[in-house]
């Protein structure tokens, strides 16, 4: 009953805040690029994913959590977080709205595969949706987004890599250019790769087997194939780039894994990221809305693994702020100074400043070095001479120096000199 699910973990009080590190530099980000929230349910109708994300994803052909609900209804907790905001997009009107529809999410996604390092069944996420631009310079202020975020969380050795897929027009030749190659090698090639020979060879250049990618190595490139339309576009989100200053390496291999990517994908890598090295992926995915039986939308946007981030940051040894401690303990040395410490924490905290009281009924030295632990920076003494005076004894714990601060004056003085 106590042992944790496989490909899950806690996220204990002592970590936490390097997640709310990551989770506000998230916010602040998006924010900046005039990007607001959006919230979507945990689980969705399973069609939802079949249809949006794509039948020949591994996602929806072997990792998506389904169950039929009491009504009979096949629920999917969700796997990912573009296809929910695509129905949020559509359910609630949006589409009708002001153009372009700018969104950020933080969320928790589910999949069943192999747990390995930075890769859960239970993983969060942090994304951002921009709906109705067609143009190139979306698609490079979604890469500038992405960039900004990892440089805000002072990544230094994480490089972008960026391709594009074409559209229907140009895929269609290449698929046929790519079934030409492939067919020859198909006995020498995982079973998913030959499922994927008929329904959607591109994703062959996906797989992670080591034998395919001996072979997917030659495969004639998407690059090479892209009608004038996609072409110019391509070079537009390359000459915004450079103009930006934002260093990046074309790679013909990046396909994405998402049946609903058209024209340019990307990706941020690290070599602390695992196996696979990617910690924030996207592009463009003009034909997901109309995938999903609705009218077609232009829309662009990312995703980043935020265990993935975690692990990069603390392989770089990024800067992280320092978690903070309780700003002012309280030590009463019996039971009426404890009371009255008890009425100056909660002045303290109406003051908006945290404070804490003894609950274990400690002497004064256990007191002083449970307030050590817990990285009070300051303790404030109170006993029979501080009720009488109406003052605490305020010591702070950074260099042991003490004062005699009055109960009124308290919150005041610890403003001033946390400032």
């Amino acid at each position: 009953m106590i042992n944790i699910p496989k490909g899950t973990k806690d996220v204990l009080p002592a970590e936490v805040y390097l997640w709310h590190h990551v989770e506000d530099t998230a916010r602040k980000t998006a924010e900046a690029f005039s990007f607001k929230e959006i919230r979507t349910p945990v689980f969705e109708h399973t069609e939802l994913f079949a249809r949006g994300v794509g039948d020949t994803t591994d996602i929806v052909n072997k990792e998506m959590y389904t169950f039929l609900d009491k009504g009979n209804r096949s629920i999917t907790l969700r796997p990912e977080g573009t296809a929910g905001v695509a129905r949020a997009f559509l359910g609630n009107g949006l589409a009708g709205g002001a153009m372009p529809f700018k969104a950020y999410y933080l969320i928790s996604a589910f999949r069943y595969e192999r747990p390995q390092a930075g890769r859960l069944r239970e993983f969060h996420q942090f994304g951002a949706e921009l709906y109705g631009a067609a143009g190139a310079t979306a698609d490079a202020e979604i890469i500038a987004l992405a960039d900004s975020f990892l440089k805000n969380l002072g990544l230094k050795n994480v490089s972008l890599q960026i391709n594009s897929i074409g559209c229907k027009t140009c895929r269609a030749e290449y698929h046929k250019a790519l079934k030409a190659y492939f067919a020859p090698h198909l006995k020498e090639m995982c079973a998913d790769c030959n499922a994927r020979f008929e329904k959607n060879p591109m994703r062959m250049i996906d797989c992670k087997e080591e034998g395919c990618k001996k072979i997917t190595a030659n495969a004639p490139r998407m690059l090479d194939y892209l009608c004038d339309d996609c072409k110019a576009h391509f070079e537009e989100v390359k000459n915004l780039l450079n103009a930006a200053n934002i260093k990046y390496e074309i790679n013909p291999s990046i396909v994405r894994g998402l049946d609903y990517y058209s024209r340019t994908v990307f990706e941020f890598t690290s070599e602390a990221a695992g196996a696979q090295g990617t910690v924030l992926g996207g592009g463009r995915y003009d034909g997901l809305l109309e995938q999903m039986g609705e009218k077609a939308v232009p829309a662009v946007g990312f995703a980043a693994g935020l265990e993935r981030l975690l692990m990069v940051i603390a392989a770089e040894n990024a800067p992280v702020p320092e978690e903070k401690g309780v700003s002012c303990y309280l030590a009463g040395m019996d039971g009426k100074s404890r009371g009255q410490a008890f009425v100056l924490a909660s002045e303290l905290r109406k003051a908006g400043i945290s404070a804490e009281v003894d609950l274990m009924e400690r002497s004064l030295k256990a007191q002083f070095k449970y307030a050590d632990k817990i990285g009070a920076r300051f303790v404030a003494v109170i006993g029979e001479s501080e009720l009488n005076e109406g003052a605490a004894e305020v010591k702070d714990m950074k260099n042991s120096s003490s004062e005699r601060v009055k109960f009124s004056e308290l919150a005041t003085y610890l403003k001033q000199k946390e400032n």
